[in-house]
Order: structure tokens, then C-alpha cells, then sequence
């Protein structure tokens, strides 16, 4: 499993709509799973993509959660399923990977 958060300015439905235009039009075996969406005075939104690990030959998930109270913007990402093994886990490369694509998105926002 890996973890990147990250406190940025901005509106929460067009970084959403961002997100998920730049996931699935990153990777041909993204999809988008599920997703929540609360809007009120503090609003929040819930991502869950998934995509096919070449390197680890399995399916692996991103969960992204983003909370906007005024214009700031908080987003938690966890990356998860790329291991292999039964008792522990050995290759996450594609976890990594994920999320490594993730954090590039996000910083070209």
C-alpha cells in the first residue's frame, strides 16, 4: 500500500472532473469503480479507480478522497492490491506506479 496527501487551493468539482478525465485517459485498463460526492458546507468526494498491473499481473486499486472547506482542498490517495504473496507483500511496484501517475496529474493541475 502506498499513501500520498496533499493541501491545495481550488474547486472541488473541477478538480474531480479533472481527475477522472486524466485517470482513464491515462491508462486503457483504468476504470473508474465507484464514486460519492457530498456538497455542503464542507464538501467531500470519494474516487475508487482500478487498473491491470503488467509488472505484478493483477488488478490494482487507487482510492482518493478529497474534502474542500472554502477554497482549500485536502486529497488523501491510497494505492492498493499490488502484492502478490499470501502472507506479505512483495511487489508493489504497480501500487507505486499508480500512484506515481497520480502525483504527476496533480501537480500539472
Amino acid at each position: 500500500m502506498a499513501k500520498y496527501t496533499k493541501t491545495m487551493q481550488g474547486d472541488i468539482d473541477d478538480f474531480v472532473a479533472y481527475l477522472k478525465d486524466k485517470i482513464l485517459k491515462g491508462s486503457f485498463t483504468a476504470s473508474l469503480e465507484e464514486e460519492e460526492h457530498y456538497r455542503n458546507a464542507v464538501s467531500y468526494s470519494v474516487l475508487v479507480f482500478e487498473r491491470y498491473s503488467y509488472i505484478g499481473s493483477n488488478r490494482l486499486s487507487l482510492s482518493i478522497t478529497i474534502v474542500q472547506e472554502h477554497d482549500s482542498l485536502r486529497l488523501v490517495a491510497v494505492s492498493s492490491g499490488g502484492s502478490q504473496a499470501v502472507l506479505f507483500k512483495v511487489n508493489t511496484f504497480g501500487e507505486d506506479s499508480f500512484l506515481g501517475k497520480l502525483i504527476k496529474i496533480i501537480e500539472a493541475y
